[in-house]
C-alpha cells in the first residue's frame, strides 16, 4: 500500500524537475562514463567499468525511488486548508507551558522539513503531537527528556 506524502506546489515541481534531470542528463552522463570505461580495454579487469556500472545501478535506484515519491505525492491547495486546527502547512505559534518560551513552526512533509527554517515534519514526534490541535489546546509531546507541554497560541497559513 502506497504512503501518500503531501507537498507544496513548489516542492512538488522541484521533485518533478529533479526526476526529469536524472532521467535525461543523469542517464546520458552515465552512459558516456560507461562507454569511456569500456573503451579502456578488457572488461573483466577494468575497475573503472565496474565502478561506472555500479554508479549506473545507484542512479537507476534513485530514479525508481523518486518516481515512486512523485507518483504518491499529493499537492496541497493552501486556499482549502482549515485554519481552525493544526494540519499540514499550518504555521503554528506555540508556548512551552513550563518555561513560557514561544516558537513558531510550519508543519510540512518529511522531505520539506528543515528545523533551521522552522519547518517540522508532520511525521516527527513534535509534528504528530501538534497535529489536529486547536488554539488553546495543550499538546503533550514526548521528548528524550520526558513529556513536554505546549499551548497552541495561533494557527495561520
Amino acid at each position: 500500500m502506497a504512503k501518500f506524502q503531501y507537498y507544496t506546489q513548489e516542492k512538488f515541481d522541484e521533485l518533478k524537475a529533479e526526476l526529469q534531470h536524472l532521467k535525461t542528463v543523469g542517464r546520458a552522463d552515465m552512459s558516456a562514463q560507461i562507454a569511456e570505461a569500456r573503451d579502456k580495454g578488457d572488461l573483466s579487469e577494468n575497475a573503472e567499468y565496474d565502478a561506472a556500472k555500479d554508479a549506473q545501478g545507484l542512479l537507476e535506484l534513485k530514479i525508481m525511488k523518486l518516481n515512486e515519491v512523485v507518483a504518491n505525492a499529493r499537492v496541497i491547495d493552501e486556499s482549502n486548508v482549515d485554519n481552525s486546527i493544526v494540519s499540514i502547512l499550518s504555521k503554528v505559534k506555540i508556548k512551552n507551558v513550563k518555561n513560557g518560551m514561544e516558537k513558531i513552526y510550519i508543519i510540512v512533509s518529511e522531505e520539506e522539513a528543515d528545523l533551521a527554517a522552522g519547518k517540522i515534519s508532520n511525521s516527527s514526534p513534535f509534528g504528530k503531537g501538534l497535529f489536529g490541535k486547536k488554539v488553546g489546546d495543550i499538546a503533550q509531546i514526548q521528548a528524550p527528556a520526558g513529556t513536554m507541554e505546549f499551548e497552541i497560541l495561533e494557527i495561520t497559513r
